[in-house]
């Protein structure tokens, strides 16, 4: 199941090893302003994104800036590949060790959830703020977003369909309630941002909801 190649966009990639001092300075830099990237696009979009309300942000000059990402296009896929890197490290991974299935789906969910409440990005979940934006703008960024989007949504089919092959729930479309699970969880990010209180435990119930047993 690993080989879809959706999917294979959440697996964790190992940073290779920088010795080079004055690469290295270049690397943190570039992480800083990253950082400091996917927070912004989070509450004001991708499209917010400027060298200079960056440069303010971070602490950091325009120039030097424009210098690692020399165009604002190159700027905002940056901001998604990074975004897409804490994303994995906060939901995919705590997942992984428990068993494929049921006991997976759940673990993602609740790692989505925390990542949701917590949250990571200053606005919350990164992709719920920037698909509502991006999907009327044809170009490299708006592919990108979707790209993670599906991987995502492929991720909870994918643990869905074990869980139906293994026995553990009645049978389903695991296509369409990966992507009604999505939905709630969406609901649940823009929830959280106005403060409900119910938000995080209606998402649990709608989920087990589909975890129906044979």
């Amino acid at each position: 199941m690993e080989s879809d190649p959706d999917a294979a966009l959440l697996t964790r990639r190992q940073p290779a090893e920088i010795t080079d001092k004055r690469l290295l300075r270049g690397a943190k830099t570039r992480q800083t302003v990253l950082r400091h990237a996917v927070d912004i696009a989070s509450l004001d979009g991708l499209a917010g994104l400027s060298f200079g309300g960056l440069a303010t942000e971070a602490g950091l000059s325009k120039a030097g800036i424009q210098t690692l990402f020399k165009t604002k296009e190159a700027l905002q896929l940056a901001a998604i590949d990074y975004a897409r890197e804490m994303f994995v490290e906060a939901v995919i991974e705590p997942a992984r060790p428990a068993p494929q299935g049921v006991a997976r789906l759940r673990a993602l969910v609740e790692s989505w959830l925390a990542y949701a409440e917590g949250p990571l990005f200053a606005g919350g979940c990164f992709w719920v703020a920037n698909a509502p934006e991006q999907d009327s703008r044809p170009g490299p960024v708006r592919d990108a977003v979707f790209r993670d989007r599906r991987a995502w949504v492929h991720t909870l089919e994918r643990e869905l369909r074990h869980a139906v092959t293994a026995g553990e729930i009645a049978e389903l479309d695991a296509g369409l309630a990966a992507f009604q699970i999505d939905a709630v969880l969406c609901a649940t990010n823009t929830a959280l941002r106005i403060g409900d209180e119910e938000a995080m435990h209606r998402a649990r119930r709608i989920v087990e909801s589909f975890l129906t047993p044979p």
